[in-house]
């Protein structure tokens, strides 16, 4: 991945908001950016915006309006969905497959 975007919090908020995010929600995911000096990365925040409240989609969505193309979303949600079945089951089997 590598880049770094810069998100506004007011258009952040607004977006959210227009999400249906409940404020009480917004302020928490706030909150939490601010423990982490605003700096987080994609997937921990595709993490905080599900914790928030938003789908799958919506969080793709918010990627977009955010400026990350396709490409580096699917890199993200894909990261995304893999680290929540390690934290579920843990690693069930790694395969080397060569020569």
């Amino acid at each position: 991945m590598g880049e770094t975007f810069i998100v506004n919090r007011i258009e952040l908020r607004r977006d959210l908001t227009i999400l249906g995010v409940s404020e009480l929600n917004i302020d928490k995911l706030e909150a939490e950016l601010d423990k982490r000096h605003r700096h987080v990365n994609a997937v921990a925040f595709a993490e905080l915006l599900q914790k928030a409240g938003l789908r799958r989609e919506e969080i793709i969505n918010l990627f977009r309006r955010i400026g990350i193309d396709d490409v580096k979303i699917t890199d993200i949600m894909n990261t995304f969905d893999e680290e929540k079945i390690n934290e579920a089951y843990g690693r069930v089997v790694e395969l080397d497959v060569g020569d």
